[in-house]
């Protein structure tokens, strides 16, 4: 069986994209595969690393501002559909899975003209614009959010969630073992704050502005990971310096800073709201407000309205990101009703689901 993957540009396409590719390996250990990203992307890096082999796509997006590289979008989309063609055809595949992102548009679209069955993975509540264009070619769209119908046709969609890194599905990390590897106190209660690996903005600049607040609680410590592109810049500041936070660039260790934690802050994207419906702890998300369509409020939402989560927008996040969870933590009820409810929203096995579905497209191919 032969499998072509396409999509990518960040961590939330790249990473389910190989998840998948691994389920679909597991289940099939003779299948093929055949990666095609955009060139300079994050996948370029990671699919090889993965032991997969990766194709680039000359593609990229329009600029929301006005830029002349904004005048080259034409010409790349011509020449990525030219090159894409060229793949699929010598590549020959069963069927074509598309995650989102540039390449995945290009793509997708001439695997399906050229009869290669195909399915789309929608990690968002709101459908990016590839995939909504794609939604009508491919024979299924798997999603991991409800009332998707708003996008695609309802006939072809299949509710799998989100695939998620492995050492978090399978993780029996214990608390201990989480606070040892920290060296936290195991006395004190512990908030996680996380913006991402390269870190958020305007979550480390409110970070900064919770001395006062923090150095009044000492029963509370807080593992702070700024990313790594703010790390030199918050280090040293009042925060950082006390004795109960624990600031770092990033953590590879994010199963057992999840173990670790007794509530936790984070963005809204995607891939992390999956992860913390498997981690079952209490949790505050605070959207970006740099996301095409405000799509992070729109995944928070998603899981507020089902009082499994609370969420604080950014703007407000000086004054609530550290006030915020020390309230649910100081609501014992709260607390266990935030963790209860967003553990029943968890799909740990979102990976071999969409497997099953590709599995079953590729066997359609006549």
């Amino acid at each position: 069986m032969k499998v072509l993957i396409s999509g990518g540009g960040t961590g939330g396409h790249v990473f389910p994209a190989i998840a998948i590719a691994d389920a679909i390996k597991k289940a099939m250990p003779g299948a093929d595969f055949l990666f095609v990203g955009a060139m300079g992307k994050l996948e370029m890096e990671k699919v090889p690393k993965a032991g997969y082999s990766i194709e680039g796509l000359w593609i990229s997006g329009f600029q929301r501002k006005l830029t002349v590289r904004n005048l080259l979008v034409p010409f790349k989309l011509a020449a990525s559909l030219i090159k894409a063609r060229r793949l699929v055809r010598r590549f020959t595949p069963d069927v074509a899975v598309g995650v989102g992102g540039y390449a995945s548009g290009p793509t997708l679209e001439m695997a399906c003209r050229m009869g290669v069955p195909a399915l789309i993975q929608e990690q968002n509540s709101y459908a990016g614009v590839t995939n909504r264009l794609l939604g009508s070619k491919v024979s299924k769209v798997c999603v991991a959010f409800e009332g998707m119908e708003r996008y695609f046709p309802a006939e072809k969609i299949v509710f799998t969630g989100n695939p998620v890194r492995d050492a978090i599905r399978s993780s029996h990390a214990s608390r201990e073992e989480g606070i040892a590897h920290f060296q936290l106190d195991a006395g004190k209660r512990t908030i996680l704050v996380f913006g991402g690996s390269l870190g958020a903005r305007s979550m480390n600049e409110a970070m900064a502005l919770q001395t006062e607040l923090l150095a009044k609680t000492p029963d509370v410590q807080v593992i702070w990971q700024s990313g790594s592109l703010y790390i030199d810049r918050f280090r040293d500041c009042d925060t950082a310096k006390l004795t109960n936070v624990k600031i770092m660039p990033f953590i590879d260790r994010m199963d057992l800073a999840y173990a670790a934690a007794d509530a936790i802050v984070g963005r809204a994207g995607a891939i992390t709201i999956s992860e913390l419906c498997l981690v079952g702890k209490p949790v505050v998300l605070i959207p970006s407000p740099n996301v095409a369509e405000d799509h992070q409020t729109k995944n928070a939402m998603a899981l507020v309205e089902k009082n499994a989560a609370v969420l604080v927008k950014d703007g407000e996040a000086g004054e609530s990101i550290i006030r915020k969870p020390l309230e649910i933590l100081k609501d014992r009820n709260w607390a266990e009703s935030l963790g209860k409810n967003i553990l029943l929203l968890a799909r740990p096995n979102a990976a071999e689901d969409i497997a099953k579905q590709v599995i079953i497209l590729a066997n359609l191919k006549v």
